[in-house]
Order: C-alpha cells, then sequence, then structure tokens
C-alpha cells in the first residue's frame, strides 16, 4: 500500500457522509424520545407493577392524569435525561450501522435492496448497537428510576430484630403478609433517586457491576428481529406511501409511524421480559427472577400469555410518534448534512 493510499484510507472511513449518518441518528434519538417521554414512563410501570394491586395504574389518561397530580411535569420526565445520554450513541450506531450495510450488501447500488437484505442489514444494525454501547447500564436505571417514584405498593426496608429470620419473597410479587408502603413513604432516598446514586444502590445491593447488565440477553434477543422488521417495514412502506413527487411530512410520519408499530407488536414480548429482568432483584417491589426463562416462566403461570403485553396500548401510542419522529427526524437532519 502506498502513502498516498495509507493516508486516504482514514478519510475514507470517517467521511463527511458516514459523520452525517452518525449525528443526525443521534438527534433522531434524543429528539423521539423525548416527545414520548410520559408513555414510555408509563409503559414501564405497567409493565412491572404487581398484578394484585389495588393502587395499579390502569388506563391511559387516567395514569397519565395520576402521575401529573402525584409528581408534576417532572414525573411525565423522570428518566427522560439518562434515557436521552443513552439512546444517542445507541441510535447513532443502529442508523449508522444500517447505511453501511445497505451499501456493502448491495456492491453499492450494484444489486437490488430487496426485504431479505433490510430484515439482515437492521438486524445486524440492532445487534451492533447493542454490543457496541456500553450503555446498556444506563437503560437499566432508566427502569429503576421510572418506578421508584411512583406510587405503586413498594416494601419499605424492615430491620429484622436478633433471632428473626428475614422472610423471603415466596413469589413473584408481594405475598399475602408483605405490607405495601404508604404512599407518603419511600424505601428510596433522595439520594438514589439520581441516575449515580441509584447505580451505587443497585451495585451495592445485587451483585456489584454485574447487576447492572441483567436483562442483557432477553435484549440481545429481541433487538435483533425488532431493528430488522422496523428497517424493512419503513423501507417497504417508503415505496407504497412516498413515491417520487409525493414525499410530504405527514406521508413520512405516517410510514414512521406504521413501521413503529408493526415492530413492536410483534416483539413486545421480549421487551416485557427486558424490564422485569431489569427490576428483579428490586427489594422494594419484591421480584426475583432466576434468568429470563425463569421470567418467562413465571409471567406465563402467574398472568397467562396476556402477561407478555402488558403495557402494549401505552407503547403502541407511544412507538407511532417515536418512531415516526425518528425517522422524520433522521431524514431531515441527513439532508441538512447533505449526505444521501
Amino acid at each position: 500500500m502506498t502513502d498516498k493510499e495509507q493516508k486516504k484510507s482514514p478519510a475514507t472511513w470517517i467521511s463527511p457522509q458516514l459523520s452525517s449518518y452518525f449525528i443526525a441518528g443521534g438527534v433522531a434519538g434524543a429528539a423521539s424520545r423525548t416527545v414520548v417521554s410520559p408513555l414510555e414512563r408509563l409503559k414501564i410501570i405497567q409493565q412491572v407493577q404487581p398484578v394484585s394491586s389495588d393502587k395499579q395504574y390502569k388506563g391511559v389518561w387516567s395514569s397519565l392524569v395520576r402521575m401529573w397530580r402525584e409528581e408534576g411535569f417532572k414525573g411525565y420526565m423522570r428518566g427522560n435525561g439518562i434515557n436521552c445520554l443513552r439512546i444517542i450513541p445507541y441510535s447513532a450506531v443502529q442508523f449508522t450501522t444500517y447505511e453501511q450495510l445497505k451499501k456493502w450488501f448491495t456492491g453499492y447500488g450494484a444489486k437490488p435492496l430487496d426485504t431479505t437484505t433490510r430484515l439482515c442489514a437492521g438486524a445486524l444494525a440492532g445487534i451492533t448497537s447493542v454490543c457496541a454501547c456500553t450503555t446498556y447500564p444506563l437503560d437499566l436505571i432508566r427502569s429503576r428510576l421510572s418506578i421508584a417514584t411512583a406510587s405503586i405498593p413498594m416494601r419499605t426496608a424492615a430491620v429484622p430484630s436478633p433471632g428473626t429470620a428475614q422472610p423471603a419473597v415466596a413469589s413473584v410479587y408481594h405475598t399475602a403478609s408483605t405490607a405495601a408502603r404508604p404512599l407518603a413513604s419511600s424505601p428510596f432516598t433522595p439520594q438514589e433517586l439520581t441516575m449515580w446514586g441509584m447505580a451505587l444502590k443497585v451495585m451495592r445491593e445485587e451483585g456489584g457491576l454485574r447487576a447492572l447488565y441483567r436483562g442483557l440477553i432477553p435484549t440481545a434477543m429481541g433487538v435483533a428481529p425488532y431493528v430488522g422488521i422496523n428497517f424493512a417495514s419503513y423501507e417497504a412502506l417508503r415505496g407504497i406511501i412516498t413515491p417520487p413527487g409525493k414525499s410530504s411530512v405527514h406521508r413520512k410520519l405516517l410510514c414512521g409511524a406504521l413501521a413503529g408499530s408493526i415492530s413492536q407488536t410483534l416483539t413486545y414480548p421480549f421487551d416485557v421480559l427486558r424490564r422485569k429482568m431489569q427490576v428483579t432483584g428490586m427489594n422494594a417491589l419484591g421480584i426475583k427472577y432466576n434468568g429470563a426463562w425463569d421470567a418467562l416462566r413465571s409471567i406465563i403461570r402467574t398472568e397467562g400469555v396476556r402477561g407478555l403485553y402488558r403495557g402494549l396500548w401505552p407503547n403502541l401510542l407511544k412507538v407511532a410518534p417515536s418512531i415516526a419522529t425518528s425517522f422524520f427526524t433522521y431524514e431531515l437532519v441527513k439532508e441538512l448534512l447533505g449526505a444521501s
């Protein structure tokens, strides 16, 4: 390789076009999550709240009103900052990888881009974004913060008297002898309701650094089909809904909304498993699973198949504007930066 070629290689890899994909993907991720932050938090609460409680968050509108009444606007944005911190590199890597894989799989335009190629590119982009970005612990902390201040029954830490064994959690949720916390009290200190404080609490009480990666396996299993279906659906719908000369804003938003709804519905049980695993070991909830397979069996045994779709309705209300905003923002920023 000549000196001229060696100097050219880094510039080819870190090209202005590649940088544009990365920046557009990061901006799209942050915008899409902020727009639907209240619904994202509500979905997480409904996924993990005890089914036997009479203080469940039921219904979308009534739950959002309750959240506002109890916590105000801050409750709507609870965990959104850390979510954006996580999603910016994740989304940037995902979009950039997908764009590059499309080019490689089609020989830079020499071969047609079919549905199978889109699915493979999307699936690999999803896996790459999970493995390349060390932001998974932020997702776990975001889940913990989302439910920490929700007014669902939680156990306050009790100090056992000498000679008295501490009762073990006998089931997935509270046993009949487990006293629910009063709404005025909280098992969390103000310091633990911060990103760093919650991270330290998880590591201190649940097994060190490894505890921050609980739920990574179901996340990786779910992200490949989800991202693959998401990108493939979006590309296919664009060919139908936004043909040449008919690429208005509302048509582009519709493509993203439909693609997100399709992919989320088909892979939603993986998301429920991920959230369940992220809060297992959380003493205040009394949830304990021995791995993803145990969580799956426990959910089906106690709640039936329906339990795998808890929170789906607020999730669908969230995913349509979220994915629509994501794809639209990505295309808009990409065009502003001059990338094709």
